[in-house]
């Protein structure tokens, strides 16, 4: 259902989520960032076009004004849905909430205007860095307004607001001074083993392996592997920058 009490300003959000927990949870994240409210929760891609062509009762399409949409879906793929929304002609933004983090699949939702993509598992901070960057992407453009030219200068805030709020990354479990020690070893010389780095820090390769693990799950590292050598590939970590 619509929620008729959400002021005239806010953004209408529309959670399309199969896991009910997660579709609970980025809920309530929403409830608590200033500006947003809950249009309604579907399950699936189904029930997303229906809500956002008008053909759920007591959910008003027009109140949609953003899709946080999952990628993996039980009845089709999230990018399917992106290309329904824009076939459709739905007047509405999308942001990705999603675990996928292939790189083909990222470049299509971005060919398809997904405003933002936000990688499971994140935290608060980081989900309310990115709808408030969006919150000014879109008021730079006018909100709702389609009335009125913009200028250059206009669409380079608007863009750029996209990609100025940000939180600064910061691995579960690792202090901040061997984050910094782990960068620093890995600047001297990227694509490290866990073994490799070990020795930089004078750790043993297990606790190097989990700090990297633990910066690499929260984006600060890549990681890929080595290959060339007999037997099991070996993951090597590099400091992942602003431009990577």
């Amino acid at each position: 259902m619509s929620d008729t009490s959400a002021p005239e300003s806010s953004i209408g959000v529309l959670v399309v989520e199969d896991e009910a927990v997660a579709a609970r949870a980025h809920a309530k994240y929403i409830d608590r960032i200033d500006g947003y409210h809950i249009a309604g929760v579907a399950n699936n891609a189904t029930q997303a076009m229906a809500a956002l062509t008008g053909k759920i009762y007591g959910l008003d399409a027009e109140a949609i004004n953003l899709v946080l949409l999952d990628m993996n879906l039980p009845d089709g793929h999230g990018l399917q849905v992106c290309r329904a929304i824009r076939g459709h002609r739905v007047d509405v933004d999308i942001i990705a909430v999603t675990a996928a983090r292939d790189m083909q699949i990222v470049q299509e939702a971005l060919s398809y205007g997904v405003a933002q993509y936000i990688i499971k598992p994140f935290t608060f901070p980081i989900f309310k860095s990115k709808l408030e960057a969006y919150s000014s992407f879109r008021n730079s453009l006018g909100g709702d307004s389609t009335e009125g030219e913009v200028t250059q200068t206009d669409v380079d805030t608007a863009i750029a607001a996209l990609r100025t709020h940000t939180v600064a990354a910061t691995a579960k479990g690792v202090p901040d001074a061997v984050q910094t020690e782990v960068k620093s070893v890995l600047g001297d010389k990227p694509g490290q083993s866990a073994a490799e780095v070990a020795v930089g820090l004078g750790v043993s390769r297990v606790t190097a392996r989990r700090y990297l693990e633990a910066m690499a799950d929260a984006g600060m590292l890549a990681r890929r592997p080595r290959y060339g050598a007999a037997g099991r590939p070996v993951l090597e970590y590099t400091v992942l920058t602003e431009d990577t």
